[in-house]
């Protein structure tokens, strides 16, 4: 049988996803392999989706420098769309799928199913520890995260401002990515400079999860449930809502927003593929 790659866009965050249940996808987890095909199909990044014991299944998520070890939360709404289109079924009796991801265990709903087309709710990891760094805040909502507030995000030279942030010495050595967030009438208007793509990229799960929590600290909101709407580099508005315990305490953490399949590729030979 031969070889499928899908592609999913999550909100503009677009990856490569292969099922890796029962097959060898040893060769999809070497970096030159995964920059290879995340140039191919101008994605940012690449997912396996394989077994995992206790749960619906298991996402491995790797960026397009081949680094991994990190959450993804548009990649985690996209896996689980994959996931349902693969057939697959939650365990739960509730419907809920629970999956392992790098950052730990998560668990996600469907909430609405169109042909190609998801919206899914993923619980994210809870956050502990917001911290004032330089002109904003430092986090990690399962990816590390600096958020800074800016008068007009649409017309930023985001590489000249955010590049500098991402390899500053106060983040090093593993980095960070940068979140540059207008607040407006409508919601909050997020670009994000994500590192090991080394560049902006169109949506970040993490980092509008991230803006969000950064928002509420900046607003000095009291304590309870909150809830952000916030838009993307191309255009879809994404739901935050999480539960503040306390000033760097924040539970209950979901990120709801749409899951689309792209395509799908059909291997031929020498790591070429076809549309089918």
């Amino acid at each position: 049988m031969s070889e499928r790659l899908y592609k999913f866009s999550g909100a503009g965050n677009d990856f490569v996803v292969l099922d890796g249940r029962g097959a060898d996808v040893s060769a999809f987890r070497e970096p030159a392999r995964i920059s290879a095909l995340c140039r191919r199909f101008r994605t940012d990044g690449l997912m396996i989706l394989d077994q995992a014991p206790g749960f619906d299944f298991t996402m491995e998520f790797y960026n397009p420098d081949g680094s991994g070890g990190m959450m993804c939360g548009n990649g985690g709404r996209c896996i689980v769309a994959f996931a349902d289109y693969l057939g697959l079924r939650p365990h739960a009796e509730d419907g809920a799928w629970h999956f392992l991801a790098p950052d730990g265990p998560h668990g996600a709903a469907i909430l609405d199913r169109q042909t190609e087309r998801w919206t899914v709710r993923l619980k994210m990891i809870d956050v502990q520890g917001i911290a004032p760094v330089k002109d904003g805040y430092f986090l990690n909502t399962g990816t590390r995260h600096y958020v800074q507030f800016v008068p007009d995000v649409a017309d930023l030279d985001i590489e000249a401002v955010a590049k500098p942030i991402r390899w500053d010495p106060t983040f090093q050595p593993e980095g960070t990515n940068v979140n540059l967030v207008q607040v407006a009438d409508d919601g909050l208007h997020v670009r994000t400079f994500e590192k090991g793509v080394e560049g902006e990229t169109l949506a970040c799960g993490t980092g509008i999860t991230a803006s969000a929590i950064a928002a509420w600290k900046q607003e000095g909101r009291e304590a309870g449930p909150q809830s952000y709407r916030l838009q993307c580099r191309r255009g879809d508005w994404l739901q935050v809502d999480f539960r503040a315990q306390g000033p760097e305490r924040f539970s209950d953490v979901y990120l709801t927003g749409p899951a689309e399949l792209v395509n799908i590729f059909v291997s031929l030979q020498d790591d070429e593929y076809q549309a089918v």
